[in-house]
């Protein structure tokens, strides 16, 4: 079973996001929901492992945020969303 983790961050200065970029994108599940948020999906990591994986991409400036989502369950999101991004999130969330 999978967890869904929220990955939010701000890259300071002028930076190439590409790099952080793909290491998200090496997880089995992601959807990029908005400029600098992240779902994804992954099934025997933690918020602490993701962020020190994903610590290794960004400048000691920089700020990152991985939060575990709430299980399944009607009634814990609501966006404004359309297309993939809210499939992703019905199959997902």
């Amino acid at each position: 079973m999978s967890t869904v983790f929220l990955i939010s961050y701000d890259l300071n200065a002028s930076k190439d996001y590409d790099e952080l970029h793909q290491a998200i994108k090496d997880y089995p599940g992601w959807s990029h929901i908005l400029e600098s948020s992240w779902f994804i999906s992954a099934s025997t990591s933690s918020a602490l492992d993701i962020r020190d994986d994903l610590e290794e991409h960004v400048d000691a400036d920089d700020e990152l945020l991985v939060t575990q989502m709430p299980e399944s369950g009607g009634g814990r999101w609501a966006t404004t969303f359309s297309g993939e991004t809210v499939d992703w999130l019905k199959d997902n969330l």
